[in-house]
């Protein structure tokens, strides 16, 4: 007569096996990813401008911080660099998506607007050059953007938007406010898109602001809101200079509770007909 056997419970040495096992592949998984962090941050260091150029009278700040909790780097940037006639090319922007892929995609936009704006002068036609470019590489992120292009001597500040959130201005007589510039589509979503450009003259004391969503966008705050808040901090802080208001501009960021990174980038430009006096 055959017995049945119970099945043998599992004795504590099996146990101990098991959790060592699980605990090695946690630790192999973690540290896998905190791999990919540091390689976005280094990608992310790397690509971004040590220095952004500046003229008598106008001054030019930004500024970068990653998520607070490390997991959503790469995915925003900003630049600044001379074009060919003298004028001051600037652009921010965010990647949509985060990790390596986002940061290793926004250098490519950065280095393609850098190339295209050396024979575009028009910026609507720089972003529709380089949506065309973009969509060419058939890849499955996009990118929001605005590029400004500032001419040092008549002060005339042109600006094209794809998709991207609105700037904030402030002047020294206590005037500021949020753009509302017509925009077209992020690069990278559908080809043959139209850019239209914004034209305005930087004429009297004051900043302009570009940043990212991620300085006014979060799980405690809305975007107006956020918006709302960094136009009456700039507006206080406009006779500061481009450093320190760049600074006080990324600290507001920690009022949305972000999750994400964000970047931030400053002009603040003179009153032009006191200097010529």
């Amino acid at each position: 007569m055959n017995r049945r056997r119970t099945p043998r419970s599992a004795s504590a040495e099996d146990l101990l096996s098991t959790l060592q096992h699980l605990t090695a592949r946690a630790r192999r998984e973690v540290e896998l990813h905190q791999a990919r962090v540091e390689l976005a941050q280094a990608l992310q260091r790397n690509m971004l401008p040590t220095a952004l150029p500046g003229f008598p009278g106008l001054q030019t700040a930004a500024r970068y911080a990653p998520a607070r909790d490390g997991l959503d780097i790469g995915g925003d940037w900003y630049d600044g660099f001379l074009l060919p006639d003298g004028a001051l090319g600037l652009a921010i922007g965010d990647v949509q998506g985060h990790d390596v892929d986002a940061a290793a995609f926004m250098g490519q936009v950065r280095i393609a607007m850098r190339a295209i704006a050396g024979s575009a002068a028009d910026p609507g036609e720089l972003m529709r050059r380089t949506n065309d470019l973009i969509m060419s590489m058939d890849s499955a992120l996009f990118a929001t953007c605005s590029f400004l292009r500032l001419d040092p001597l008549t002060r005339e500040l042109r600006s094209a938007r794809a998709g991207h959130v609105a700037s904030v201005w402030a002047t020294a007589d206590g005037r500021s406010g949020v753009t509302a510039d017509a925009g077209g589509l992020p690069l990278g979503v559908e080809p043959h898109q139209h850019y239209p450009v914004t034209r305005r003259v930087l004429d009297t004391d004051g900043a302009f602001v570009l940043l990212t969503d991620g300085v006014v966008e979060g799980p405690s705050m809305t975007i107006d809101d956020g918006l709302d808040r960094i136009r009456r901090l700039v507006s206080a802080y406009s006779g500061a200079d481009a450093d320190e208001l760049a600074d006080r501009v990324l600290q507001a960021a920690v009022f949305t509770g972000h999750e994400d990174d964000a970047a931030v980038l400053v002009l603040r430009h003179g009153n032009a007909s006191a200097r010529a006096g």
